[in-house]
Formats: C-alpha cells, structure tokens, sequence
C-alpha cells in the first residue's frame, strides 16, 4: 500500500542498491520506509536497460564478486529469482604479439598458463595467492562491522583494541604483508613478486579499475586488495555474470522491498532536505511535494549530500571544508555495444562462444601500459591507448540479444573527468569512443565493423546520469585518508552525520565501492540501533 503523501519512519534517499539494501532491513523491523529515486526505475549504477533496438546490458555496474552473501541470503535474493553465473575464467588477456594469457580456471592451470611466460613467476603465484587471501581473510571480518569513533571513548577504544588483535593473530610476515598492501603501490608490489610483464598487467587492472592514479601511487595496492574480498557462492575472488544482468540484482531487492511494505517513488528527486532544531525530519522534492519523516538516510555521494542537499549553516566549517576536499574521480569511461558478431582475437581464433567470450576480456599487458594510460589522461584527458575491460554477456544470457547477435560492455580507464584546457565531454565522446573500439579492433580485426550500435557514458554522462560525482563509481577514492574510519570524515563513519537523524548508507561510506550490500546492511543495523535506544527514552 502507497504512504505517499503520509509522513514515514524512515525515509531514504535514493534507490540504488545500498539504498534499497538499507530500507529491505529497516522495513523487516517493522519500520515505515519510503524511497525517493531520482531516475524513473530503482537500481541506481547497477540497472539493465535496452540501449540499442532488440540489445539490452548492465548499463554501469556490469559484474557481480562483491554481493555479500549475507546480503543475499537476508533478502531472499535468490528466491525472488537472481542468478550468477560464474566466469570460467578470472581475466582472458590477449596480447599484441598474438599470445593470450588466461588467469582463474583454478590454480594449477593458472599457473601452466603463466609457466609460459616465466617458470619463476608460475612458481610464485600459489604463495602470492595465498598471501592476498591471508589478509584479505582478515580484511573481510571487519566488513559487517561499524568502524570505531577513535577517540571516542572508552568502548570505542576497546573495539579498536579488538580489531587491532585481528590482524595481529597474523605472523610477522603476515603483518608486514597487511602493512604492504594497505600503504604500498600496486606496481612495486608487484614488482616485488613477479617479472612477466602480462601476469603484472593482468593483477595491476584490479588496481587502477575505478581508482584515477598512478598503478605506481602509493595506496593503489588497497585498491587491487579491495576487489579481492568478494567471495562468490563462498570461492573467493570468483566473478560473474547476473542474468539478466546487473539489474536483475537491483530489481530482486526491490521486489523484497515492495514485499517488506517498502513505498518506493520513482521520478522522485530530492531538492531539499529539511531540518528542523537541528534535526533531519524529510525531504523537499524538485517538484515542491514534501515528505516528512522520523529520520533520513541518504543513498547519495557524501558531496551531494551535505553541500547539495542541505541549508548552508547546518554543518561546522571545517565539517564543510573536508566534504569539499572529498576527493572523487574514477576516470572511468563505459561503453556497451551491440554486436553483429563476437570478437574474433588473433590470440584465441573464431567466433563461436569459448570459455574467454565467458570471461573478463582484459586489454592491459603491462604495468607500463597502465601507466602510460593514467599519465596520458593527466596531460592529454585520455588514454591513447586505453586499459579496457570487456565482457560479452549475451554468451550466458541469451535474453540480451537477438538470436545470433551480441552485447559487450567495455568498462576503460583513464579518462580525466576534468579534461585539460577547459574541455568539454560532450564535444569529444564519440571521438574517445572510436579509439576504444578501434584498440579492441587490434587484438581483433572484426570487432569495428561487428558493431551495430553503442551507448557511450563518460565521466560526465555517469556523473549526470547516476550522481556519480567525477564519474566515481566508488562515491570517493578508496584512499587510505578516505577508509574505515576516516570514510567519509574522522569522527562520522559510523553511518551517522553531524545532522542528528540523517544517516547515510552508499558507497561513501565503509567499507566502500562496489555491488556488495554492505554499506546499506551496515547503517540500518546503526539506525536500529539509535530507534530502539530513543524508543527506549520515549522521544520517538
């Protein structure tokens, strides 16, 4: 049944998955929510749309690790009738010289694979394996779980205490190895391990996707560990395909929603939210309805939120000064394609479906490679020659295409989100976007006159289309100053804000980007929390 027009428990702003994930718990509480979503379907980045006649993609978001099985499982996910499909392999990395390099069809083969390349580096990779999910093990327990307020307290020093002892049930080596990736660059870990130049270039991707920097900045080697704590159907760093695509994830959860008693608005942006005696108590939409509420969450970029959304004066200075200097910038650059035909590569000849049209088709040889791209997109605005992700889909959903006929999502780094000299995105896209193609062109000479149609989003179009602020698909750089409790300002990463009942529940908050659930489970838990204790008090 419809509340609109009724005042709510909880209202929440924004109806991507963090958001939907957020008000899927609130409402099995017995709590009153309402969503406000801007766009006209739910899903935020990770929704499915036709994007040429017939051909129909993950329009954003295009891959499923990080979904929290708890997640998935809470809300019934897999009931309301989501399905992954594993990749048969990790990464397919074919290679100027006509060689391909494949990683993820388990560990025995991966390292054949890379034996090719260097015997010592294939000699290597089970202990550098291992050594990533050593800490990531421990990274992963601290996912479910609010950061501590430090300096906040006595209890809030005795649960930093607590996840202090986790890290040091590691050994030295094991410590020294957290350390490392948690403050060194991807590159020089890197380096340290491995010497072929494609084994380098396929782990490195994991660091530069979403990130704007350097793979030799210091940091990148948390970003490459962030997309290893995804666990799918419980196998670690596994990736896959959603059927239906990415929108299927989103529309299952708000089909949970709606069965929760979840009021769901769409065509609905928020202008305004209102306050009253220093409290968040609604939102204003651009239309001028209001819709008033005990608390607010929001789904938003911290930036959208606090400069945007509400009155200049309900925040301290210096609260204002650190959200201006939150630092958000992807230099990602989607494209989705309709094809005529899959990609034919010289590394991996014909165009009937094999296990690498399956897998995550990675243009990136080299560290150098990535380099080259980032430093290109500094001084010039883009790659050259791009670090490109590709995934055909439509070989494991035949429902995103004709018969016969394919999708591709291109997902491509590094596109500067402010283009030097006062540029403008919308004048050179569909220039960008035919160097793009033209780059898989050289690992596959069909793959231009294959295509039949495209949807190009760049920075701008994600940041317009999705409120991807700089086109950040992580709502803030998975830097060390912008982590745990630091994420999104020292003092505030604890779901709640300086403004008492506004929440926030997205990517900008812990643990980050990415399709995982876990920011929205995390802050209903914190808004649980705060309604029993003032039901308790009597001042709800």
């Amino acid at each position: 049944m419809s509340m609109s027009g009724a005042s709510c428990d909880i209202l929440v702003i924004g109806g991507g998955h963090n958001g939907l994930v957020c008000a899927c718990y609130l409402a099995r509480a017995g709590l009153r929510v309402r969503v406000l979503e801007r766009r006209p379907l739910v899903g935020g980045a990770a929704v499915t749309e036709e994007f040429h006649p017939g051909f129909r993609n993950s329009v954003a978001s295009y891959t499923v690790s990080l979904l929290h099985p708890k997640v998935m499982r809470d809300l019934r996910l897999a009931e309301q009738g989501l399905r992954i499909v594993a990749r048969p392999y990790a990464n397919f990395l074919p290679l100027p010289d006509g060689r391909a390099l494949r990683l993820g069809g388990g560990l025995a083969e991966s390292c054949r694979e890379v034996a090719r390349f260097s015997a010592r580096d294939a000699e290597r990779l089970p202990a550098y394996y291992a050594t990533l999910e050593r800490v990531a093990e421990v990274l992963r327990t601290l996912l479910l779980e609010t950061p501590p307020h430090l300096g906040g307290g006595l209890f809030e020093a005795l649960r930093a205490v607590r996840i202090g002892r986790r890290l040091g049930r590691l050994d030295l080596a094991g410590r020294r190895d957290a350390l490392d990736l948690l403050t060194k660059s991807a590159g020089h870990w890197l380096d340290g391990w491995f010497e072929s130049e494609p084994l380098k270039g396929a782990l490195g991707f994991d660091a530069v996707v979403g990130n704007f920097a350097s793979v030799y900045a210091s940091g990148s080697a948390y970003v490459l560990l962030h997309h290893c704590l995804g666990a799918l159907d419980g196998r670690p760093g596994q990736w896959g395909h959603a059927i239906g695509g990415m929108g299927a994830i989103t529309q299952a959860m708000a089909r949970t929603a709606a069965s929760l008693g979840v009021d769901i608005l769409t065509e609905a942006p928020v202008a305004r939210i209102l306050t009253r005696a220093g409290r968040a108590v609604g939102a204003v939409l651009a239309d001028g309805r209001e819709f008033q509420a005990r608390a607010v969450v929001s789904n938003l970029n911290p930036r959208l939120t606090f400069l945007e959304l509400l009155e200049p004066g309900e925040l301290d200075p210096d609260f204002v000064r650190r959200i201006q200097n939150w630092r958000c910038a992807s230099g990602s650059f989607r494209i989705n394609l309709a094809l005529a035909e899959l990609p034919d590569f010289r590394a991996a000849p014909g165009m009937a479906v094999q296990d690498h049209h399956r897998s995550g088709i990675l243009l990136a040889p080299s560290l150098d490679y990535l380099e080259r791209a980032y430093w290109d997109a500094r001084t010039q605005g883009w790659a050259r020659e791009p670090v490109i992700e590709m995934l055909l889909p439509s070989t494991v959903d035949a429902s995103l295409a004709p018969p016969g006929r394919h999708v591709a999502s291109l997902f491509c780094q590094h596109f500067n989100p402010q283009l030097p000299d006062g540029g403008d995105w919308d004048a050179v896209k569909e220039q960008v976007a035919d160097q793009i193609i033209a780059t898989v062109g050289r690992y596959a000479p069909n793959f231009e006159a294959a295509v039949l149609g495209r949807q190009i989003l760049s920075p701008l179009d994600l940041e317009r289309t999705f409120g991807l602020t700089g086109g950040d698909i992580f709502h803030g750089a998975l830097s060390l100053d912008q982590l745990y409790s630091a994420r999104p300002v020292l003092g505030h990463a604890d779901y709640r804000t300086p403004v008492a009942g506004l929440y926030l529940c997205g990517s900008g908050t812990h643990p980050g980007g990415g399709v995982s659930g876990i920011p929205g489970h995390n802050a209903a838990r914190e808004i649980l929390r705060d309604w029993r204790r003032r039901k308790r008090r009597g001042s709800w």
